[in-house]
């Protein structure tokens, strides 16, 4: 599917991956509608020319409003990126504690729940469109996994289990949405330069890039991850498939 005069909504839109990929279809001739709930960020994407919008993508209202929002206003949605997520790091068992639930809580409701909130209304809207003029498609859903899927390390039980879900539920989707010429595709992003990334001390960046990235030696860019997502949605032939951008790496317990 070409870009080019295409309705796409990125969520988690505000910074890192998701900012990364609102600018590339931009800059590929699409009109971008972003879904972020950080205020400040909204704020920033507004002075980017971008139209941002408030959602909770744990929220069944919220999506569903924005969802109708962006069709009232553009017609039609061709495109959903779904990058919002969340890490709530600690071990099941520390120092006499059992971990948070409500963090388990916040990272499923966010990670996989979220994901697939936008997912469920994003698929009826496209479900709608014409198909397009060159590919027959209606519609390309990328969903943001991570290499902790299956790799994921000490402390990372919430996190893991809500990407390993967004993980497995690519197939199903995709089998789901067949019918009506909807594509769907998870993407899973190693190590790169994210506000999530940001919370890491240099120490323990620098040890997974020293001991774990094969090559190149060096956090990702947002804008390759952004640029992959494009291909992913230029591609009509790339579906039901998780495709990982990490640079090879493979991470050790710690």
């Amino acid at each position: 599917m070409d870009p080019k005069g295409k309705i796409a909504i990125v969520t988690g839109a505000g910074s890192g991956l998701g900012r990364a990929t609102c600018d590339e279809l931009k800059a590929a001739g699409a009109t971008v509608f972003a879904f972020e709930r950080d205020e400040s960020r909204l704020d920033s994407l507004r002075e980017a020319g971008i139209e941002a919008l408030h959602v909770d993508v744990a929220s069944e209202a919220s999506v569903r409003d924005a969802v109708a929002h962006v069709t009232s206003r553009a017609g039609a949605l061709h495109v959903a990126v779904n990058c919002a997520g969340i890490l709530r790091a600690a071990k099941t068992i520390a120092r006499g504690e059992v971990f948070p639930l409500k963090d388990w809580d916040d990272s499923i409701a966010v990670n996989l729940t979220g994901t697939f909130n936008v997912v469920r209304f994003a698929a009826l809207a496209m479900s709608a469109n014409n198909p397009d003029a060159d590919t027959g498609e209606r519609g390309v859903i990328v969903n943001v996994a991570s290499g902790a899927a299956t790799q994921g390390q000490v402390g990372q039980a919430a996190y893991s289990a809500s990407k390993a879900g967004v993980m497995g539920m690519t197939l199903p989707l995709a089998r789901d949405l067949a019918e009506h010429a909807i594509r769907v595709v998870a993407i899973a992003p190693g190590l790169f330069d994210t506000a999530m990334v940001a919370g890491m001390t240099d120490k323990v960046r620098d040890a997974i890039i020293d001991r774990m990235v094969l090559y190149p030696k060096r956090r990702g860019r947002p804008g390759e991850f952004a640029r992959l997502v494009r291909h992913v949605v230029e591609n009509e032939y790339i579906n039901a498939t998780m495709l990982d951008i990490d640079a090879g790496v493979r991470t050790t317990p710690r």
